[in-house]
């Protein structure tokens, strides 16, 4: 696969601004429609380079597909990836409405995809968000019970409840005799 750089003549820290001007410009020269009345070479060459500045298009200014592009490009994995964009023509008119995307976005295999999912931003967000909870509700039961040792050294929960039981039994026989009392 040819490298998208070279295909909108730019160098590989060119900016966004710098991708969507020289897409812009390639686009204007190779659009489909402009060469609608050339003859048929012509218009098949412009067609493939317009197809292949419009997957550049895509890809560089995407920065995850950029950032995935130029691993691939620089690690020597098998050179440049296949992003599989593809566009669709009727009769040699380019079709607005339609564009047919490729299922397989990446060929890759299974690591790397686990890989590019596990190294999102919202995923490693997520991620550290319940580190955080987890983290959160482990030194909230730790300090409970630090507190509950403090208060109640030597008994154990399921005794502290069944001592406030009987302050309850206790207090509700009192205010049951107090009642008696004043019926009388």
């Amino acid at each position: 696969m040819e490298d998208h750089y070279k295909v909108l003549g730019l160098n590989r820290n060119a900016t966004k601004d710098e991708i969507k001007e020289a897409f812009r410009k390639l686009a204007i020269q190779l659009h489909p429609d402009k060469h609608s009345q050339s003859p048929q070479a012509v218009r098949e060459n412009a067609t493939l380079r317009f197809k292949q500045v419009s997957e550049a298009y895509e890809v560089l200014s995407d920065d995850r597909k950029r950032a995935h592009f130029n691993f691939r490009s620089t690690s020597g994995s098998g050179g440049y990836a296949s992003y599989g964009y593809g566009y669709g023509y009727n009769n040699n008119n380019y079709d607005h409405s339609h564009r047919a995307w490729n299922a397989k976005v990446y060929e890759s295999s299974t690591f790397e995809s686990a890989f590019r999912f596990l190294t999102t931003r919202a995923f490693l967000r997520n991620l550290s968000f319940a580190g955080a909870l987890l983290g959160g509700m482990y030194i909230i039961d730790m300090s409970m019970e630090a507190i509950w040792k403090m208060h109640n050294s030597g008994k154990s929960f399921e005794e502290a409840i069944n001592s406030i039981k009987k302050v309850e039994a206790v207090d509700s026989m009192k205010e049951s005799e107090k009642a008696m009392e004043s019926g009388n």
